[in-house]
């Protein structure tokens, strides 16, 4: 019998001989996700909420470049800005005053989702912006009936004109975030490699048992995906071995590491797709585009 192999870390549903294969950060074989198919016609959209209680996590940044990436493979893309903040509306050079924003949407001030939807400069990536008159959603919303499925209501317009659509959500569990779950098919959890960020997916994922039990059965966790790794620091390896340990094959293989060229691709107001094609960092999101289609998150 041979002796076993002192290099590979046992993982929750993996075999421990892996032979010759490559291993990745996650510590499973590397998988070559193959490039997706052109679509014969588009819709409806599958919608995935880009959700995590904890802020600067890369729910923002993942939802840009995830969308540009599924755009490059000839997806139809709506990324919603569901955040005050309005950094996704930012990041993608869109104007957020003096236009349409998803808190006309949700207080029926415009009745037509159509209207609001803006074209951003990479083909097939349309954005519904947001600016800081969301954060008076929730007060407004409160006393409405059905409050949490107003956003379902609003995106049901332009379901079919996409493939995809993506919900950049706030950094809490509230009444929007709540909306959001509500309308969305698949959750996506971006988790930096940090300790903190790591404490709060539990109840995130418990809030999203009760998003199917209540209001919206046909949820599900479409995956968790590690950003900010850091492979030289001992710290990130440790996060992530322990996000794989505890979720599984609902951790993504797919990991987003840390750069600069992110902050870089914000101030230049496109996706690091077209900022830097050739970086790792776009191969890492062009990775997840594909594993979300191998997994069947996205069409």
């Amino acid at each position: 019998m041979p002796a076993p192999r002192e290099d590979v870390t046992e993982l929750p549903g993996f075999a421990g001989d892996f032979g010759n294969a490559t291993l990745g950060p996650t510590g499973r074989p590397v998988t070559e996700f193959a490039t997706p198919k052109k679509l014969g016609s588009h819709g409806p959209a599958r919608i995935i909420a880009l959700c995590n209680q904890k802020g600067g996590v890369g729910k923002t940044t993942t939802t840009i470049n995830l969308g540009a990436a599924l755009a490059e493979y000839g997806r139809r893309v709506l990324a919603i800005d569901f955040d005050p903040q309005g950094a996704l509306s930012a990041g993608l050079g869109v104007p957020t005053h003096d236009v349409t924003t998803i808190y006309d949407l949700l207080l029926g001030r415009s009745k037509d989702t159509r209207a609001a939807i803006i074209e951003t400069s990479t083909p097939d990536l349309h954005v519904i912006p947001a600016n800081i008159d969301l954060s008076a959603a929730e007060v407004h919303l409160v006393n409405e009936v059905a409050r949490e499925q107003i956003l379902a209501r609003v995106l049901r317009q332009v379901a079919d004109d996409y493939d995809i659509i993506l919900i950049d959500c706030q950094p809490s569990l509230g009444l929007l975030t709540v909306n959001a779950l509500t309308a969305a098919h698949g959750v996506l959890i971006p988790l930096e490699c940090e300790y903190f960020a790591l404490r709060g997916v539990a109840l995130l994922i418990e809030t999203i048992d009760k998003i199917r039990d209540r209001l919206n059965p046909a949820i599900r966790l479409d995956g968790i995906v590690a950003t900010m790794y850091d492979p030289r620091t001992l710290h990130s390896r440790e996060v992530l071995e322990r996000v794989v340990e505890t979720f599984g094959d609902a951790a993504l293989e797919t990991v987003i590491g840390r750069t600069v060229k992110f902050p870089d691709a914000t101030v230049a107001a496109e996706p690091i797709t077209t900022f830097a094609p050739t970086h790792a960092a776009s191969e890492a999101y062009r990775q997840l585009a594909r594993e979300l289609v191998a997994r069947g998150a996205v069409a």
